[in-house]
């Protein structure tokens, strides 16, 4: 069996392929497997990325990065679910990042 690509799954295919890639994280947080659970929580957030429409996503809006307080992103351009830009305060290298990280304002 081949396995689909996130691109290619059903909203209902994605969010069972989210819940248990969370589970299998928790798993192996529990497990103390510390780089199998951060593997794990990349693939869900990618999977997320897929749940979401990049039109919400603006050219040259800076928005707020998920789980990083006062870490914010500067989005130059969207390719598929992936927003490339700056981290604001950071490194001043380009960088590609799955919108499920951005931060929508409420």
């Amino acid at each position: 069996m081949t396995e689909k690509r996130y691109s290619q799954m059903t909203e209902y295919e994605l969010k069972q392929e989210i819940a248990s890639l969370r589970e299998k994280a928790r798993k192996a947080e529990q497990l103390g497997i510390v780089n199998e659970y951060a593997v794990l929580e990349r693939k869900a957030l990618m999977a997320s990325a897929y749940l979401l429409n990049p039109k919400d996503f603006k050219r040259g809006e800076i928005y707020r990065l998920k789980g990083e307080d006062n870490t914010y992103f500067r989005v130059d351009y969207l390719k598929g679910v992936f927003a490339w830009g700056y981290r604001l305060n950071g490194e001043s290298h380009e960088e590609g990042i799955p919108i499920s990280l951005l931060e929508l304002p409420k």
